[in-house]
């Protein structure tokens, strides 16, 4: 298995990615994501960056950031300490242009 595929139902990210990026066993990530103590949000490029997305992963107190093409390829990925945005759309009024 490639470590991102997207299909009709979205994106499968290995857990292998997600588990480093968070120390923890990927075992556990499944779990973690149903219980919520893993969130995500993807976002779609658009102008300049169409054809990629970027999905982030929430998980206490950090983030991991996969830049994704349309084959899957991870065009890049950061960890950086953040908290969970609030679920629901995001607010493209209060954003920079690049984020």
């Amino acid at each position: 298995m490639s470590k991102v595929t997207f299909g009709a139902d979205g994106f499968v990210v290995d857990a292998e990615i997600v588990g480093a990026a968070f120390d923890i066993p990927p075992a556990d990530v499944p779990a973690r994501l149903r219980n919520g103590e893993i969130t995500s949000r993807c976002e779609t490029g658009v102008d300049d960056d169409a054809g990629r997305w970027r999905l982030t992963f929430y998980s206490g107190g950090r983030a991991l950031r996969l830049v994704v093409d349309e084959s899957g390829t991870i065009l890049s990925r950061a960890t950086f300490p953040a908290h969970a945005p609030a679920a629901g759309p995001i607010d493209l009024a209060t954003m920079s242009a690049r984020t």
